[in-house]
């Protein structure tokens, strides 16, 4: 039986306010509810740093865990930038956005995604990991992309799925969708399960 199939009678609900995690929702071809959601994304300085994703998605169903109903799931995700056991946020404007880039520029890097389904029977996380290797990349194209794209909204500075993707990226090893913000292929096994 298909998924959506499986989740008749379910209502399921994307806690996320991210565009790009609800758009790869709609290409799984599931029916379902947006709340969006803003939490403090503070966490313990001695967790792993590949820990984190997964410690922000179990933190962000934290709001839902009381009042759950028994028919809902509710799917929270966080995902992460690291580059040389250092974490690289969403930068918080252009000038950081054009060092983030500069400091992945010719670089292999690593983003994780930590998915959480939370239920009223319980919870289940995961992570998900892939490698991004990026060419050099010359200041006129950072500040291209910083200019005419929208990287402050994004871990270490870049959407996979925008322009500088389809030119700086050279190779890619893991799930592509992951590094667009949602690991699509765990994400359905994971509700297989939860509405076994």
């Amino acid at each position: 039986m298909l998924l959506h199939e499986k989740l008749k009678g379910y209502q399921l609900i994307l806690a996320s306010q991210s565009p790009r995690r609800e758009m790869l929702m709609k290409q799984l071809g599931l029916q379902f509810d947006i709340i969006p959601l803003s939490i403090d994304e503070s966490y313990p300085k001695e967790l792993l740093l590949e820990q984190v994703p997964e410690y922000l998605a179990k933190k962000k169903a934290e709001p839902f865990v009381k009042n759950i109903q028994d028919k809902q799931i509710v799917v929270t995700s966080d995902t992460v930038v690291i580059l040389y056991n250092e974490l690289l946020g969403k930068p918080k404007n252009k000038k950081e956005a054009k060092k983030l880039l500069h400091k992945l520029s010719g670089q292999t890097h690593e983003v994780i995604s930590g998915v959480c389904i939370t239920t009223k029977h319980g919870q289940v996380s995961k992570s998900v990991s892939s490698k991004v290797s990026f060419k050099p990349l010359s200041d006129e194209e950072i500040d291209y992309y910083i200019e005419k794209f929208e990287p402050l909204d994004k871990a270490g500075a870049y959407g996979v799925q925008e322009w500088i993707g389809y030119v700086a990226i050279e190779r890619i090893d893991g799930s592509y969708s992951n590094i667009v913000g949602l690991p699509t292929a765990t994400i359905y096994e994971m509700l297989k399960e939860v509405a076994g």
